[in-house]
């Protein structure tokens, strides 16, 4: 009996083990250690992240969560800044009409709305420029993928190059080009955009293709967690 016991417990302990490991926040596996991810947020502290204008984040830390609300900001920032990259973090909010946002490329903190691009993150279960998972502004939703409110999504944003493609939930549902932006304040469908820089329109195309990323204070509680970039190599270099 005892024999057999040891046994079973040798062939179930790895399997426990696997689970939790599976289960773990804000940490990097095995194998994104291997692929070369970096880990942003460690969940314990607020170590490399500030607010846009320079000051500390003053909102606590919430289950292992980042939280952008109160921060004393317009966005919480991290100190390093990305080219080409996967970001992949998990979002959650409680209140149905949620409004936040993931942005990225962030050339100028003190004008990060002009001067970066933005991922919606919101409430709803409609598709649209403004709705979740857009780049915000500038290309509509083929679909809305996200989970109902209370329950964690997952977002992935890649950026290579002029190539901006957005999963929330493991599905593709938002993707741009670019330079194909290349007329100051118009998309390629011929709608406006609100992007400008000094008073002037601006041409997507000419956004600087580095910066820095964070999330949005936008008047509603958002929980950020699992925040993860992986760095890719520049192909516009070669």
């Amino acid at each position: 009996m005892k024999r057999r016991f040891l046994i079973t417990l040798a062939l179930v302990a790895p399997l426990l083990f696997s689970t939790l490991a599976i289960g773990d926040d804000n940490v990097l596996t095995a194998e994104e250690k291997k692929e070369g991810w970096q880990l942003l947020f460690n969940g314990s502290d607020l170590t490399g992240w500030k607010c846009n204008n320079g000051k500390p984040i003053a909102a606590p830390i919430e289950n292992g969560a980042l939280v952008p609300y109160k921060s004393g900001g317009y966005i919480v920032l991290h100190e390093k800044s990305f080219d080409n990259f996967v970001l992949k973090c998990d979002v959650k909010w409680d209140d149905p009409k949620c409004n936040s946002g993931i942005f990225f490329r962030v050339e100028d903190p003190k004008n990060p709305v002009h001067t970066g691009f933005e991922v919606q993150v919101m409430s709803g279960d409609k598709t649209g420029k403004h709705q979740f998972g857009a780049i915000y502004d500038l290309a509509t939703t083929t679909k809305n993928a996200g989970n109902p409110t209370g329950e964690w999504n997952t977002v992935e944003v890649r950026c290579d190059g002029p190539d901006i493609s957005v999963k929330v939930n493991g599905q593709d549902v938002c993707a741009i080009n670019c330079d194909q932006f290349d007329q100051a304040g118009m998309c390629p469908d011929g709608a406006k955009h609100k992007y400008k820089l000094k008073k002037k329109p601006r041409a997507v195309k000419d956004f600087a293709r580095s910066g820095q990323l964070g999330f949005q204070d936008h008047g509603h509680k958002v929980w950020y967690k699992n925040v993860k970039v992986l760095p890719l190599k520049n192909t516009e270099k070669e």
